[in-house]
């Protein structure tokens, strides 16, 4: 019996990979109806993973013509892990075509975001430059939901590119929605910690004129970073990172700019304590 959660282990992908097999028989047969009903029955679980191995299987079958009507069905389903299998086949059969692929993420970043997020991160590692001019479009979406979506795996360029992401979140930084603005302070925080040298001038500017909402966006990502600077686990911080937070909070507790001094007097007190 499969999991209903975990990773599959050798037993699990052996008797997955038996099912799958009667499925293709049925195909094969051409009972499409029974193996269009045997499919979206084994994708209706809450195991990620198991819809992730079938979705990505299905591209191994012989004759796609009798595939991709069912998985188009599938894509609309009203029942959450069979929309996510499907998708999971998007992506592997498009994972050398990703302006294809980004044609179904654009369909289904709301009604199945959780495998949306997981691909997004997978093709920051493998297409940042195409990333970064999908995302600069997605950013400036009505939606909030793809707004939030276009920070997912930005991380993946933290150390690469720190300035476009300093530079993309300057669009963004205003944002009336708590969601945009969790996802802010996430990457902000990871940048910080990979390229402080980069991020805090950034960061200063910002300051420098901002409201109070402002404020408390980054009153969030730099509470977070003056932790890492006092925490004992050494794997959590560089001592590049130590040593020009502590030097930035210190030059910011003597700026002239009201709103910087403010900030560098509450994170002095995080460091000092």
């Amino acid at each position: 019996m499969l999991s209903k959660i975990g990773r599959l282990d050798s037993e699990s992908r052996k008797e997955l990979n038996s099912i799958i097999d009667g499925i293709y028989e049925l195909l094969d047969k051409d009972k499409g109806t029974k193996a269009e009903k045997e499919l979206i029955s084994l994708s209706a679980t809450p195991n990620y993973f198991v819809r992730e191995y079938l979705g990505k299987d299905l591209i191994n079958y012989s004759d796609q013509r009798k595939i991709v009507p069912v998985v188009k069905k599938m894509l609309q389903h009203r029942i959450y892990g069979v929309r996510a299998t499907a998708l999971f086949y998007y992506y592997a059969r498009y994972a050398d075509e990703p302006e294809k692929l980004f044609e179904i993420l654009e369909e289904t970043f709301e009604s199945i975001p959780w495998e949306v997020e997981s691909i997004i991160n997978d093709l920051w590692k493998r297409y940042p430059d195409l990333m970064k001019v999908k995302m600069s479009e997605w950013i400036t979406s009505k939606n909030s939901k793809k707004r939030a979506l276009s920070f997912h795996g930005m991380e993946n360029i933290a150390n690469n590119d720190p300035n476009f992401i300093m530079q993309f979140i300057s669009k963004a930084i205003d944002d009336d929605t708590m969601e945009v603005q969790k996802k802010i302070t996430h990457i902000l925080t990871q940048v910080a910690r990979a390229n402080p040298i980069v991020v805090f001038p950034y960061i200063r500017e910002w300051l420098s004129n901002a409201d109070d909402k402002r404020m408390k966006t980054i009153w969030v990502s730099m509470k977070k970073l003056a932790n890492i600077v006092i925490q004992k686990n050494r794997r959590e911080r560089s001592e590049e990172f130590v040593l020009l937070t502590q030097q930035t909070i210190n030059d910011w507790v003597h700026d002239e700019n009201e709103n910087v001094s403010r900030m560098g007097e509450k994170l002095l007190y995080i460091i000092n304590r």
